[in-house]
């Protein structure tokens, strides 16, 4: 069952102890204009997968993230949230893990939902329902050349 949350208010994640980042709810709208952003858009052809992830990621967080609780400068003072910021944060590798395991996954993880179709029993044809009538008699072998 696909859960609907028809709320586009952002929320508060605690993605380590002491860090909260208030996010936008991850929609179509955020992801397709993540995948329209020039640092997504001007990897090169050759990028490779890893490369990409982390590109798609930082443009994600750029646009999804508002606010924060436990982040600060190198002298500990507490600092907002901007391109910058949020591009070293997720050069932190277990900043840049749980950000794609808590909310680009959940994204993700709908998307790949939709796309199976339920378990069926073994066997090729195990639980089909035939769908046409039967034959009344037997078909007449075709004539060769």
């Amino acid at each position: 069952m696909i859960r609907l949350n028809l709320s586009a208010v952002p929320f508060w994640h605690a993605f380590l102890p002491g860090l909260k980042l208030q996010l936008l709810p991850l929609t179509t709208a955020l992801m397709v204009a993540t995948r329209a952003d020039a640092a997504v858009e001007g990897l090169a052809p050759e990028a490779s997968d890893e490369e990409r992830a982390v590109a798609f990621a930082k443009a994600l967080a750029r646009r999804a993230v508002l606010a924060w609780e436990g982040i600060g400068d190198a002298d500990g003072n507490a600092i907002d949230p901007s391109d910058e910021a949020i591009d070293a944060l997720l050069d932190i590798w277990p900043i840049f893990e749980a950000f794609q395991l808590t909310y680009v996954s959940k994204g993700l993880m709908l998307e790949q939902e939709k796309n199976v179709s339920a378990p069926s029993p073994n066997g090729p044809s195990a639980g089909a329902t035939a769908t046409a009538k039967r034959a009344k008699s037997s078909a007449r072998t075709a004539r060769r050349g």
